[in-house]
């Protein structure tokens, strides 16, 4: 007990750690999608970066997928180094978000650069005008990078402007993007086959191979999407 609240502590539940394949451990913080869970695997992460043995880290929106290899690591060992780290890293001390870096990605709004603006406006029930001023007025938090090359999943959205996906995904998806998928956003980083709503289109590459990093967005950046 709290003795100056005589309340009961609130602390974090135990991340669970179970095999995910014979080469792969995935260590899950819950079920809940949100910024506490956020940190907690970006800061796990980033404890895990350049590990010998680990050779891919896969976040998501509240677990975080450890491939290694076998070779040099059994999934005991994996699960051990796993819990050493968690146990040096405060999980719940201050909001990395807070202090996140800003990135504005100007965008064309509709057209065919955003041939769902108007689809994503009936079922919201209003302008797509409206639609580009709720949408480019948030600030968005890029929970984590995957599924394609650089592809950022993008917290923030507007309730109104949730929408499902298309029943059929399309076979062609313009670079940059910029699209709604259910209750988040996201931006495609490479032509390739989509199924997210389509609202516009950034010419800003989010992928530089020479670059360093080569990706324009990492997890725990802020997202801005002015209109071009």
């Amino acid at each position: 007990m709290d003795e100056d609240s005589g309340t009961e502590a609130q602390t974090a539940p135990e991340p669970r750690i179970r095999p995910a394949s014979d080469r792969s451990l995935l260590v899950s913080f819950g079920d809940e999608i949100g910024v506490e869970n956020h940190v907690r695997v970006k800061r796990l992460t980033e404890a895990l970066a350049g590990v010998r043995g680990v050779l891919n880290l896969h976040p998501a929106f509240a677990s975080l997928l450890i491939d290694f290899d076998p070779r040099f690591r059994t999934h005991e060992e994996i699960e051990a180094l796993v819990r050493r780290r968690l146990a040096g890293v405060d999980l719940e001390a201050g909001n990395p978000v807070e202090s996140a870096r800003t990135i504005e990605i100007p965008v064309q709004y509709g057209g065919e650069s955003g041939p769902d603006l108007e689809d994503v406006a009936r079922h919201a029930g209003m302008a797509a005008e409206r639609v580009v001023k709720i949408f480019s007025a948030a600030d968005y938090l890029v929970y984590f990078v995957g599924f394609a090359t650089c592809f950022p999943y993008l917290e923030g959205l507007a309730p109104e402007l949730a929408m499902p996906r298309l029943a059929t995904p399309r076979k062609h998806v313009p670079a940059g993007s910029v699209a709604i998928g259910g209750a988040q956003a996201g931006i495609y980083p490479l032509a390739s086959p989509g199924g997210w709503r389509l609202i516009g289109r950034t010419a800003l590459p989010l992928f530089d191979p020479a670059g360093e990093p080569p990706p324009l967005l990492r997890m725990g950046d802020r997202v801005r999407f002015p209109p071009a």
